[in-house]
């Protein structure tokens, strides 16, 4: 029985193991996948001449090295968490450990103590000086008994100091993986700081060329179109996903059992809403995404007077100054992290009541897909577009685009 148990613990424990190796493994081919895309990326820009360089090509080049480092950042930053954690639990363990040695030492003393003040006395003398065979029966039980303590306490001694030495060794691993997660991480959000910052040159270059404006409006009006396939997919997912549930409740209903073989979903992300605010009562009272913004083209149609165009949007473009952290503008949860071309780096945060806002035109970002998060959480920065800071924002309920000024709060 006791082979047997010893056999299934092993057998799970080496299961884990695998599983995490498997892990690892995963995430450090989609870490070197995601860098292999930026050399590519980089080397494309490399063999431009100096005309195309100064493009809007080349601007979109490197919005895409960003949302790809913005993305290694996001695994390494998730990691680290991770490790952190893994750190505190072993702290607490560790802390147990050495409690369980010091009431262990303080009961080696109290035996200590009582042989020094009572001597060390034979134990077949001690029974033989009882006073009758009730009392050497007792003695003699007595004795067993703390024998057997004495026994128990060494071995739990020497038990907990080499869990304990195991512990400290299991610690300090863990402490210089987090150090080289750190590092790592550092080491890539400075190398995003740096595509940001060659990015700066070329739309310094091209800012008053009308022809690579023509070519950022075009890319825009194709990106609305991702956008809207985006938030088609994810209310088809949240669709399925209750339809999914009400089934399995059915299904437990009838037979007073739990479904044990849900379908899966294509998400991995937890999209429930229920602990959040209702969204549709926040209109009008909504904070905006931005501390000091200005909103430079409205909800509808708009006419451009330098390319004498006019095109349709389906949000607000706020003009960012000062402070450009983008911020949540009411409790959800982080459903999309993509990158669309026009747009560059886009986050979808679902609401409660099937609402949805987006927050386009982003440098650095500093949350996670499945991220739950509150009014006012921190979300990003503003990324730098030809016309400045600007950040492109959203509403949609279902499949339905709001206007956005509608929602904000007056400024």
């Amino acid at each position: 029985m006791v082979r047997r148990f010893l056999y299934i613990a092993f057998f799970f424990s080496f299961t884990s193991l695998l599983y995490q190796q498997d892990d690892i493994s995963k995430k450090k081919n989609e870490l070197q996948d995601i860098r292999d895309e930026i050399t590519k990326l980089e080397n494309q820009i490399k063999q431009q001449t100096k005309k195309e360089k100064e493009s809007f090509s080349a601007v979109e080049n490197y919005n895409k090295q960003s949302f790809l480092l913005n993305k290694i950042v996001s695994q390494l930053r998730n990691e680290e968490k991770k490790k952190q954690e893994e750190i505190t639990t072993s702290l607490k363990s560790i802390s147990i450990i050495e409690k369980q040695i010091k009431l262990l030492q303080k009961n080696y003393e109290k035996y200590f103590v009582a042989i020094y003040k009572y001597g060390e006395k034979d134990d077949l003398a001690l029974i033989f000086d009882s006073e009758s065979f009730e009392q050497a029966a007792i003695r003699v039980k007595y004795l067993q008994r703390f024998s057997e303590k004495r026994e128990n306490d060494l071995k739990k001694f020497e038990e907990a100091k080499e869990e304990f030495l195991l512990l400290k060794v299991k610690l300090e691993k863990e402490k210089k993986e987090k150090a080289v997660l750190v590092s790592e991480k550092e080491k890539e959000q400075s190398g995003l700081k740096t595509k940001l910052t060659e990015k700066q040159k070329i739309l310094k270059a091209i800012r008053n060329n009308k022809s690579e404006l023509k070519k950022e409006l075009q890319a825009k009006k194709n990106a609305e179109g991702q956008i809207r396939n985006l938030i088609t997919k994810l209310i088809e997912e949240a669709e399925r996903k209750k339809e999914e549930e009400r089934l399995a409740s059915l299904n437990k209903n009838e037979t007073g059992l739990k479904n044990e073989n849900p379908v899966s979903t294509s998400y991995d992300i937890d999209l429930s809403t229920s602990g959040f605010e209702t969204f549709s009562n926040l209109k009008g009272k909504l904070g905006w995404p931005v501390a000091n913004g200005k909103v430079i083209r409205k909800f509808g149609e708009n006419k451009n007077k330098s390319l004498n165009t006019v095109t349709m949007n389906y949000g607000v473009d706020i003009k960012a100054s000062g402070d450009l952290g983008v911020k949540s503008v009411a409790g959800g949860v982080v459903s999309v992290i993509d990158y669309i071309p026009g747009y560059g780096s886009v986050i979808i945060v679902t609401h409660k009541d099937n609402y949805r806002t987006v927050y386009s035109h982003l440098s650095e970002i500093y949350i996670s897909e499945g991220d739950k998060v509150r009014a006012g959480s921190l979300l990003a920065k503003v990324g730098e577009s030809i016309e400045g800071n600007i950040l492109h924002f959203e509403i949609w309920n279902s499949r339905n685009n709001q206007n956005p000024e509608l929602w904000l709060t007056k400024r």
